[in-house]
């Protein structure tokens, strides 16, 4: 195949979509409405390699804030493996990210290369599978992300990711996009989460929250939104040991893990306040 042939430009809106197929077809059961607000994240973010403009690539370099940038989506069309056209790709979104703390959520398999780009491990994610159920109650009350100012929960949010978020985060909370329940105690969020529906089932994610009881309470709150005995699915921070026994208590099982690399420093998160990460593709 000529590589003069292949060319390499940015998505257009309408293309994200193309990504998040593919990255189903490979196994990551992506939400329904994920395109939206993935490029509402960073509209230069995303990135397709054609072959004689047909699209066989992808890849995503979201720019969050001045100093992070956060990569995935990394795809080649099984029959243009092994010819050099993903390299290609990946220089392209590493290059779009100079200057910035990079972040992904890398296969396990892949970890070594990614070391070879300067990638460190900073923790596992381990992504839980289990069943919704309604037979158990929360003890505290919720609001939704409608009845809450955004500024609230962006402030919120802040805490739990390396960077300013906010177009991405106004629109994955969306109406369209997701339930998102709050705790609130005393005039302040003390705990947000969001479920979506997915290819298969619905994700939870994120889940954060200031104490394991709160995660819990949010859990039931955010299940009982959907039908009973539904696939779900939550990515859980190997640190977080509160968040597996969480996971472990609601008969979930470990079926899919990650590793969260960074080039620079890693970002001080409360991770043991995060029991469910937002995205394995944005972060």
């Amino acid at each position: 195949m000529e590589n003069s042939k292949f060319t390499v430009s940015i998505m257009a809106q309408h293309e994200v979509q193309t990504a998040i197929n593919w990255a189903s077809h490979e196994g990551r059961n992506s939400g329904i409405n994920d395109a939206s607000a993935f490029y509402a994240a960073d509209v230069t973010g995303f990135w397709v390699g054609k072959y004689e403009d047909t699209p066989i690539a992808t890849i995503s370099a979201v720019k969050y804030g001045k100093s992070f940038g956060f990569m995935g989506l990394y795809i080649v069309h099984e029959a243009f493996r092994g010819k050099g056209f993903g390299m290609k790709m990946w220089e392209t979104a590493i290059s779009s990210l100079r200057g910035r703390n990079i972040g992904l959520d890398g296969v396990l398999a892949q970890q070594e290369n990614y070391k070879k780009s300067g990638f460190k491990l900073a923790h596992r994610n381990i992504r839980f599978a289990g069943k919704s159920t309604t037979t158990q109650m929360p003890a505290s009350s919720f609001v939704e992300a409608k009845n809450i100012h955004f500024q609230d929960l962006e402030n919120y949010d802040k805490t739990f990711f390396p960077a300013e978020r906010s177009a991405f985060l106004k629109a994955w909370v969306s109406p369209q996009n997701t339930h998102t329940l709050a705790i609130v105690e005393n005039s302040k969020i003390v705990g947000y989460g969001s479920i979506r529906t997915c290819e298969r089932g619905f994700k939870i994610g994120p889940l954060n929250a200031e104490n394991g009881d709160l995660a819990c309470d949010l859990f039931l709150a955010l299940t009982a939104r959907i039908p009973e005995a539904s696939d779900i699915f939550l990515d859980v921070p190997e640190p977080n040991k509160n968040a597996i026994l969480l996971a472990q208590k609601f008969g979930m099982t470990p079926v899919f893990e990650t590793a969260r690399m960074y080039t620079n420093e890693f970002p001080p998160m409360p991770l043991e306040k995060i029991y469910g990460i937002t995205t394995f593709e944005l972060g």
